[in-house]
């Protein structure tokens, strides 16, 4: 272990740092988080350099730690103290700060354990980049476990009990079939009438734990239907052809949106011929744009490293522009996100919001819209991404942005 002795100013000295930059000069950003957090889980503290060279990060220069970077071909420089002192200096002197990283977040990801015709591009992310997770579906979840994660991601969910609104296109294929009999034995042998009420048990046992303290991170159908959950928790807002029985005609009035993370004020949209659940998504079709992968992007604020921290280590990035990727949900109409949620990336100019964050009770959610972000028009029975062709990807760093997050202290300085 390198010996560490605290300076006057907090700052520390050791012989040798390890600096894996996080600009362009990096080979594979992806594997770069996964050795961070291998670094952490072993016992060594690393420091996240916000808005520094991308967000990079400074770790002990142990032998072992180096040719792990090697093998990996994870670009790595090796600097004096002296050196990694005056890089301390410039963050202290710029819009950059130091974030400690001390312990590895345990992590779960709520996924059916059925195979269903679709990648999840969290579990990828984490699979690539080296970093251990446990599966957990409902059961699990109303067994109470939530408490034993830091970090839980929502895969590609409908928490609604629809279907995914695949019924218009896949009502008769083989795949959908099996899903809704899977579903309803599930709710069935958990004591739940249908699917829609499981699923709200679901939903409020995730609504605690986010209160509590936790952690939760949610892309595409999951990030809207979580809401629209929330916010019809005690209406029938489902079609009959999904839970065989009718919907309350007044679903709309009765929505409560106080018990909503992020969203109000969106109008739900029943048909089961319509594939999508609200208005609260801006789809495809309604932003001439994403039909152009060439042309769509959306921009990611920069935040103040020293006064918004948090904000500051979700948009890490070495590019300010990532690539639009369409999904379920796609993006988040502006007008319906609530006051005190933090907007992260958007497309300028329009009502197009696609990466959001806030706090909710002791814990925080995150939302990111879209499915794949390196695969533009992802569809039912593509195959999955191969993120070897994507370890540079500014659109899957954001997910590992947020499996880090966790680990996070701030840094006290003395003056």
């Amino acid at each position: 272990m390198i010996a560490f002795s605290i300076l006057g100013n907090g700052q520390q000295l050791v012989a040798q740092m390890l600096l894996i930059p996080m600009d362009d000069t990096q080979n594979n950003h992806l594997k770069a988080y996964g050795l961070a957090y291998e670094v952490i889980a072993a016992g060594q503290n690393i420091e996240w350099l916000l808005n520094y060279r991308g967000g990079s990060f400074a770790m002990p220069a142990l032998p072992s730690i180096e040719k792990t970077a090697l093998l990996k071909g994870i670009s790595a420089e090796k600097i004096s103290s002296s050196v990694y002192q005056q890089i301390l200096q410039q963050i202290e002197a710029g819009n950059m700060d130091v974030m400690l990283l001390e312990t590895a977040p345990k992590i779960a990801v709520y996924t059916p354990p059925n195979k269903l015709p679709w990648d999840d591009a969290v579990t990828m992310a984490l699979t690539y980049a080296e970093i251990p997770y446990e599966k957990i579906y409902d059961t699990e979840v109303l067994q109470g476990i939530l408490h034993k994660y830091d970090w839980l991601h929502l895969h590609h969910e409908d928490f609604t009990g629809q279907y995914g609104k695949f019924y218009r296109n896949y009502r008769n294929a083989a795949w959908y079939v099996e899903e809704k009999a899977t579903q309803e034995a599930l709710a069935r042998s958990l004591g739940f009438r249908k699917v829609p009420d499981l699923k709200k048990a679901v939903v409020r046992a995730i609504r605690d734990y986010v209160a509590n303290g936790g952690f939760m991170f949610a892309m595409c159908a999951a990030t809207d239907t979580y809401e629209i959950a929330l916010a019809a928790m005690n209406v029938d807002i489902v079609h009959q052809v999904f839970d065989g029985d009718p919907i309350d005609p007044n679903y709309q009035e009765k929505l409560n949106f106080e018990n909503t993370f992020a969203f109000e004020n969106f109008k739900l949209i029943p048909d089961p011929m319509v594939y999508e659940y609200s208005d609260l998504d801006i789809p495809p079709s309604d932003q001439p744009l994403t039909l152009d992968a060439n042309r769509d992007y959306f921009s990611l604020f920069e935040f103040s490293a020293k006064w918004d921290p948090v904000p500051a280590m979700l948009t890490q990035n070495h590019t300010a522009l990532v690539k639009g990727f369409m999904g379920q949900t796609t993006n988040f109409k502006r007008d319906y996100i609530k006051d005190h949620v933090i907007i992260l990336g958007e497309t300028i100019n329009t009502q197009r919001v696609r990466y959001i964050h806030g706090n909710y009770g002791k814990g925080t959610f995150t939302y990111l819209g879209g499915h794949d972000p390196e695969d533009y028009q992802h569809y039912v029975g593509d195959p999955p991404t191969n993120l070897d062709l994507h370890k540079n990807s500014p659109g899957y760093r954001l997910i590992l942005n947020n499996v880090l997050f966790p680990a996070a202290q701030k840094q006290e300085r003395k003056t």
